[in-house]
C-alpha cells in the first residue's frame, strides 16, 4: 500500500484488523526485517492491525533531496499516523534507529499512543559499546551466501547458524539494494531529534525495552537510561544476541512482545 505525505510516496504494508501497531524498522533494511521478527508473535493474537512502512530511503519510500535529519523523518511519520490511523489509539514498535524514532513520537503524543516497545534502540548517547564477536558459529558464510552479503551478515549476527542464515537471505539481504545510501547520507546529518521529547510529559504507558548483550553496535547500558523516562518499563538485556536481536533470541522476543501487548490491553481497559 502507499500513502502521500506532504508529496512524498510512504509505501507501508498492513496485516489485521484491530489496535493499530505501527513497526519502525532500523537503518539500512525495509519493512521486511520487522515483518518476520514480529508476524509470528501476531498468528494466534486476533485483534490487532500491524502496520509496517518503510522509512525514506528504504524499501520502496524515496528520501527527497531536502531532508537533513531525523526531524524531517519524525515528521513524516506522524503524516503517516494521521493517514493510516487518524485519531484512533495505536501502539508502537521500533528497532534501532526505528526505536529511537517511536520514542519521539511517544513523547509528542503521549494519550495517543497505547503501548511503547524499543528493541535495541539507537539513543543520544551510546556508552560501553562492545567489539563485535560471534559467540555462537555453525555455518560456513562463504559457503552460504552471496560475497556481496557475507560482509553484511558477518557484522551484523553474532549468532550465525544455518536458521540465521536463512532469516537474513528472507528478511535483510532483499533489502540491501535498495537502500539509497546517498539519501541516507543526508538524512543522518542530522541524526537527533531537536527536542526527543517534545513538550508532553513523560510517556506512562506499558514500556518494553529489549537489548543485546553483545550489541556492538549501540550496546545495551545507555539504554538503561531509558528506565527512568518510561516509569511503566519493563527492560531485558539478553545474552547470545547482537544488535540482529529479532532474529537471534526468537523465542524471547516473542514472549516479551506478547507479555507487553498483555500490559498494553490492560491499560486500555483500565
Amino acid at each position: 500500500m502507499e500513502a502521500e505525505i506532504g508529496g512524498i510516496p510512504v509505501h507501508f504494508v498492513e496485516h489485521g484488523d484491530g489496535l493499530p501497531v505501527l513497526v519502525l524498522h532500523g537503518s539500512g533494511v525495509d519493512h521486511r526485517e520487522m515483518v518476520g521478527a514480529l508476524e509470528p508473535v501476531f498468528r494466534d493474537r486476533p485483534g490487532y492491525r500491524r502496520v509496517y512502512p518503510d522509512l525514506p530511503g528504504m524499501g520502496r519510500t524515496p528520501v527527497p533531496d531536502w531532508f537533513r535529519g531525523s526531524d524531517d523523518v519524525l515528521d513524516l511519520v506522524l503524516g503517516l499516523i494521521d493517514a493510516v490511523v487518524g485519531d484512533q489509539r495505536f501502539a508502537i514498535v521500533g528497532h534501532s534507529f526505528g526505536g529511537y524514532l517511536a520514542g519521539g513520537i511517544a513523547g509528542r503524543r503521549p494519550a495517543q499512543v497505547a503501548g511503547l516497545a524499543l528493541i535495541c534502540p539507537i539513543g543520544e548517547e551510546s556508552r560501553d559499546v562492545p567489539p563485535h564477536a560471534v559467540l555462537h558459529a555453525l555455518v560456513d558464510v562463504a559457503d552460504a551466501l552471496d560475497p556481496a552479503e557475507q560482509a553484511q551478515f558477518r557484522d551484523y549476527f553474532v549468532v550465525q547458524t544455518p536458521a540465521t542464515v536463512e532469516r537474513f537471505r528472507e528478511y535483510v539481504a532483499p533489502a540491501l539494494p535498495l537502500v539509497d545510501q546517498d539519501g541516507l547520507g543526508r538524512m543522518f546529518d542530522q541524526w537527533r531529534l531537536s527536542d526527543p521529547s517534545g513538550d508532553a510529559p513523560p510517556y506512562t504507558g506499558p514500556t518494553l525495552i529489549l537489548t543485546g548483550r553483545q550489541d556492538s553496535t549501540v550496546g545495551y547500558a545507555g539504554a538503561w537510561e531509558l528506565v527512568e523516562r518510561y516509569p511503566r518499563a519493563t527492560y531485558a538485556v539478553l545474552d547470545r544476541a547482537g544488535h540482529a536481536l529479532p532474529h537471534e533470541q526468537t523465542g524471547l522476543l516473542t514472549a516479551l512482545i506478547a507479555e507487553w501487548l498483555d500490559r498494553v490491553g490492560e491499560h486500555r481497559a483500565a
